[in-house]
Order: structure tokens, then C-alpha cells, then sequence
């Protein structure tokens, strides 16, 4: 058997975790089942791959010093998957193995040096669990779509999702309205992918990227000779599109003789290539969105009223991110994991400073921004965890320099709000994940006047 699993009974609901050592270490497997676990131990990179892919666990264990010579290259595909939190055992001795600490500062979630730390590892492969679990979703009703890479779990989002699943079950046109940076593409490609055409193309045209002189020739194609340089037949992007969904970005940006074209195409369900006279029927479906207010754009002309009507069958409504509450810094953690390789040192996560900052501010650029400002963080720090000045948000915190107890201080703070809201205060668990008793864990919120 490659797998071996030891089950009892346990208070909280069990989670699987996949263990990758030659020589597993029972009292270790013992604590984790403890806490809720279903431990799988896997001897070889092949045997932790395939459970990954039948189970999707959350959360994995990775023993480096079991290994002889551990072959860096089979590791780093199995612990590049993006599904998995995964917390390194690792000596000082596999540290100086400047392959195997490149491999562990770019896809671990975490290391130990101790490898019978285990209170410590049970700590981390729970918090490597509940970040990937946020950054999964609820596999329940109110799921991200699946195939997609939207993350959020706010209210707006959740009715979002759900919106996303209704229209996704018909054919008719969808304008998605929204704030720039929002994320308009990615409802666009969801719909796709939960609906009946998800096998067909999906094919995005940015309508203001594509200079007015080129957007007919770009979205219906020609002819050779058409026009000089048209030296042999160009499909278009609505026949690109056939069978599939069309998404338009920035429609409102549109000029207004490509406006007409498109208007056309929507009422007969063909298309004429530049040059050419032929009627060529095209299915597909058609997503649009903009930034811009199309009602103000048809009162003063510059969009028309007739294509407004056609676009706009089924209305979607993105939320700006300063609307979304928790999602914000779920969001700037799933980012800082995905693009902390970039930097030269490791970055553990962010200052409470940060948070702060990130909390406050705006975000008049919305996940865009974030993305870009937690990028440049990433490259231009210099310690182990991000600030606020690092993203360049100081003047949105009130805090002054801490003293590194105060830091501590807010540090065990944040993490006792985060594990009371991820098992939504149940004591037990809390402890359990947190490796403290229930007596310790009540005696910390008393101390940071925390309640429930």
C-alpha cells in the first residue's frame, strides 16, 4: 500500500494531510490525528503526486531529511501545485543545500529546522490549511466557480458567484459593469467555463487596446487585398469565437462605426469579411464589460442606445475591493504567496502596519492595485515581513515604530482573531490548530480583550 492512514475519533471534523518521508515519524502522525487530522504517509514524490491528485488536500508535510539525496527537480513539481500549503522539515545541514532552500523559500508555506517541533508543525499545517482553504473557497453552494481564479467570500462576492452560476446556464448576452481592476475578465471566464460551451473558445478583445482604424479588420476579419498590407486572409475574433463566448472588455471605449458593425452581427447572427462578400454564420455567445457609464455615454451620443439593449440582456455588477471587508487581506495573502519567490530572502507575511494600511486605503485601482503594489513589496523589502511603507501606504496607518514585544503582541493577537474566525470560536479546535490549552487560549483573549 503507498498510502497508509491511521483514523480515530476526534472532536473536529477530520482533514486530510499528505506526509512525504521515508521514515515517518509516528509520534508526530499520532499529534496530528489528535488535532483533526487524516495523515497519509507517502514514501516517494510519485505516491504524494497522486494523492494530491485524487484528494486535493489542503495542507502537506515534507521530510527533506529522510531523503539521502532528494532529486530537487521531481520535488519542485509536486510542491509547486498551488492547491497545497506545504510546511518543510529541514535541517541545518539540508539549509545549506542552496537547491533544497531555494526550493523551500519558493514553494513552501513554511519550514521547521526541528523536526520533532511538534507543536510548531502542527501549528503551521494548520495555518497552511486555512489559507489555502480561503484561497480555495467553500466547496459548498456558495463556491467559486469552478476552473476559475476568483477568491473571496464576502457577501457581494458570494452573490457574485451565484449570479455567475445562474447566467452561465443560458445564452443570452451579459454586460458585466465595474470599476476598473476589478476583475471583469475573470467573471467573463467563468461564465465560459460553467457553461454548456466551456469546451468551445474563449476569446477576450480589449476594445480599447486596439487602435479605432484596426478594430473592424481585428474583429471581423478580411480578405486578401482587402487593404494594403492584407497580403492573406485573417480570421476575425468573432469567428475565432465560433461555438464559444466572445468577450468584449471595454466596450464603452468601442468607435462608433464599429459600433453599427457589431450591432448588425448581433441581429442576423453573420459576418462579412473586409474585403469579401460572403455571409459566414458565426455562433457564439457575447460577454461584455467597461469601466465607463454607458447610460451618460447614450445620453451625449457616444454610444448607442439599440447595441446598449443587446449587450445588456443580463447585467452582472462587480464589486470594487474597498467594499470587501475580509477579502482585502485574504486576497494580499493569497498574492504574497503567489509572488513572494520574486523576492532574493524569504517573506514570512506582513507587519500589522501593513495590515492596517491595507484595511484603510481606498484602492481606487482595486485587485489590480493590490497585485502591483504586493509585487513591488516583494521585490523592494529587506526584512522578513512586508510593511506599510513597503507597499507605499504609511500615511494610511496610525501606528507609530513598535517595539518588537509589541509586535509580538499584535502578531499572536492577529493570529487568535484569524483561527477564532476560521473555526468560527469553537474553543477546542482553536486551541487544538493554535497548539495551546483551552485554559492558555482563554487567558490570551482575556489579555487582548478578545470575546466569544
Amino acid at each position: 500500500m503507498p498510502f497508509l492512514a491511521i483514523r480515530r475519533n476526534h472532536v473536529a471534523p477530520s482533514r486530510p494531510l499528505v506526509y512525504l518521508s521515508q521514515q515517518h515519524d509516528a509520534a508526530l502522525v499520532d499529534g496530528l490525528e489528535l488535532r483533526g487530522w487524516d495523515v497519509w504517509r507517502a514514501k516517494t514524490v510519485a505516491d504524494a503526486l497522486n494523492f494530491v491528485k485524487v484528494n486535493r488536500p489542503h495542507a502537506g508535510i515534507v521530510d527533506f531529511g529522510s531523503f539521502a539525496s532528494p532529486d530537487v527537480a521531481s520535488f519542485e513539481v509536486l510542491l509547486r501545485d498551488p492547491r497545497v500549503g506545504w510546511v518543510a522539515l529541514a535541517d541545518d545541514e539540508r539549509l545549506r543545500d542552496l537547491s533544497i532552500a531555494r526550493l523551500i523559500r519558493h514553494c513552501c508555506f513554511d519550514y521547521v529546522r526541528n523536526a520533532t517541533a511538534y507543536t510548531t508543525i502542527g501549528y503551521l499545517v494548520g495555518h497552511a490549511y486555512g489559507m489555502l482553504k480561503l484561497a480555495d473557497g467553500d466547496p459548498d453552494a456558495d463556491a467559486v466557480p469552478a476552473g476559475g481564479t476568483m477568491i473571496g467570500s464576502c457577501d457581494a462576492m458570494r452573490r457574485l458567484f451565484a449570479t455567475i452560476r445562474k447566467v452561465a446556464n443560458t445564452d443570452a448576452t451579459v454586460f458585466i459593469a465595474g470599476e476598473s481592476g476589478t476583475g471583469k475578465e475573470l467573471t467573463a471566464a467563468a461564465i465560459h467555463q460553467q457553461s454548456a460551451r466551456a469546451d468551445a473558445p474563449f476569446v477576450a478583445v480589449n476594445c480599447a487596446a486596439i487602435p479605432s482604424t484596426l478594430l473592424q479588420a481585428e474583429l471581423f476579419g478580411h480578405e486578401r487585398g482587402a487593404f494594403t498590407g492584407a497580403h492573406q486572409r485573417k480570421i476575425g475574433r468573432i469567428e475565432a469565437a465560433h461555438g464559444g463566448t466572445l468577450f468584449l472588455d471595454e466596450i464603452g471605449d468601442m468607435p462608433f462605426e464599429s459600433q453599427a458593425s457589431l450591432l448588425r452581427f448581433l441581429q442576423e447572427g453573420k459576418i462579412e469579411r473586409l474585403g469579401g462578400h460572403a455571409s459566414i454564420p458565426v455562433d457564439v455567445r457575447i460577454v461584455s464589460a467597461t469601466h465607463v457609464d454607458l447610460e451618460a455615454a447614450m445620453q451625449t451620443g457616444r454610444f448607442r442606445t439599440d447595441l446598449y439593449y443587446r449587450l445588456c440582456v443580463l447585467r452582472i455588477d462587480e464589486p470594487p475591493l474597498r467594499v470587501r471587508g475580509r477579502d482585502i487581506m485574504m486576497l494580499a495573502d493569497y498574492m504574497l504567496r503567489r509572488y513572494r519567490g520574486d523576492s532574493s530572502h524569504r517573506i514570512r507575511g506582513f507587519m500589522p502596519c501593513a495590515v492596517e494600511a491595507i484595511h484603510n486605503y481606498p484602492w481606487p485601482g482595486n485587485v489590480r492595485e493590490l497585485i502591483n503594489r504586493i509585487r513591488f513589496a516583494v521585490v523592494m523589502t529587506n526584512g522578513p515581513m512586508i510593511s506599510a511603507a513597503d507597499l507605499e501606504l504609511h500615511s494610511y496607518t496610525s501606528r507609530q515604530p513598535t517595539t518588537l514585544a509589541e509586535a509580538r503582541r499584535q502578531a499572536e493577537r492577529h493570529a487568535i482573531e484569524e483561527t477564532l474566525m476560521r473555526h468560527r470560536h469553537q474553543h477546542a479546535d482553536v486551541a487544538a490548530e493554535l497548539g495551546i490549552s483551552r485554559a492558555t487560549l482563554y487567558r490570551l483573549m482575556t489579555s487582548h480583550g478578545l470575546h466569544g
